[in-house]
């Protein structure tokens, strides 16, 4: 009696154990790249969280990673070969990994899976942003200021929701001090390509524009502005360093604060699905570098909008905003929902670039 009596409650301990209870199992986390961790970019920035991350917690995480991984059929197979090998939780990097990470966290109920820019979620599929279009809004604040042209150009890698967006609040920003200012798009339709980020950059400025802002990876356009005496923003890591005097500011993401808060959360078991977004306020999207080339009255403005973001007195998408064609898309004094940003497909109204198809 006595023996069976021991014996339900080692099956009943069993049950309740957490997964991750034995202090010497260390959280197996793993992590898939679209691009090199040498972009110096997007990839890079991830990396640097993922380093963090090991730094924090010391032998009781265990990372990994894959890099260039392409959007397709290599993400699923790179996300399932990552869950068969144990990992506890995956962080997909970008937002082409999102149906592959949806169809395998389908296929993995008991692992937790993360996706950055995405928007399916499930009961152990999260969703997680940086605010980036609150750095374009520095930027463009920033460039409508220095821009001698008044023609400004941004590098565009996808027409998706988050660099529609970001063009959107450099353009609204730049015009809020600068009414003159045009804004030249080129699509290059690839995240890291050194040599289409460098034509690119050198196109938008053989047409004028004397301020490259990127949404890719690479340096290249900072490199090329550098050369050419132009001015040039930095995107998602500190790139002062390839352009000394080109260098305007740089748009940092900082995803250390959230890896390390996420996984904290899974190893206490308080871990649950949710669309998170963190900018200037919460530390995920910093403003480094700002050139002292700027007057004092404009490093003034800069600043003054960044401490206006970080406190809630300026929202990058408060009405009245009208689109490209004159439709009111955000009522005056509304603020932009994150549903609205999580879908936006349209120019904000005053810009010349046809939008595309």
């Amino acid at each position: 009696m006595r023996m069976r009596f021991l014996k339900r409650l080692a099956v009943l301990a069993a049950l309740v154990i957490p997964m991750h209870a034995f202090a010497d199992d260390p959280l197996k986390v793993g992590f898939i790249y679209v691009g090199p961790i040498g972009d110096h970019g997007w990839s890079y920035q991830h990396d640097q969280g993922r380093k963090a991350l090991e730094e924090h917690f010391g032998d009781k995480v265990q990372t990994t990673y894959v890099e260039n991984v392409n959007e397709g059929a290599d993400a699923e197979r790179t996300l399932r070969r990552l869950a068969q090998a144990g990992n506890d939780v995956i962080f997909a990097t970008s937002f082409g990994f999102m149906n592959a990470v949806a169809r395998v966290a389908k296929d993995y109920p008991d692992k937790v899976f993360l996706h950055a820019t995405g928007y399916k979620r499930a009961k152990n599929l999260g969703t997680y942003l940086s605010v980036t279009y609150e750095g374009r809004y520095v930027s463009g604040t920033a460039a409508g200021l220095v821009t001698q042209s008044n023609k400004i150009g941004f590098i565009a890698s996808f027409p998706i929701p988050e660099v529609i967006r970001d063009i959107n609040a450099t353009f609204l920003a730049a015009r809020k001090v600068n009414p003159d200012v045009e804004l030249k798009v080129v699509w290059v339709s690839t995240w890291f390509d050194p040599a289409k980020e460098a034509d690119a950059a050198n196109t938008l400025m053989d047409q004028g524009v004397d301020v490259i802002i990127q949404h890719t990876d690479s340096p290249a356009a900072m490199l090329a502005a550098e050369k050419r005496g132009k001015w040039a923003v930095g995107q998602a890591s500190d790139m002062s360093h390839f352009g000394p005097h080109a260098h305007l500011l740089s748009v940092v993401d900082d995803w250390a604060p959230y890896y390390i808060q996420t996984v904290q959360d899974v190893m206490d078991g308080t871990w649950k699905s949710e669309d998170y977004w963190g900018g200037i306020k919460e530390g995920d999207i910093k403003i480094v570098g700002l050139s002292d080339r700027l007057t004092d009255e404009q490093t003034s403005k800069v600043n003054d909008t960044i401490e206006a973001i970080r406190t809630g007195k300026l929202h990058p998408f408060t009405g009245p905003i009208y689109d490209q064609a004159g439709k009111l898309r955000i009522k005056e004094g509304e603020v932009a929902t994150h549903e609205q940003l999580s879908s936006m497909d349209w120019y904000v109204h005053g810009m010349t670039a046809t939008y595309p198809q």
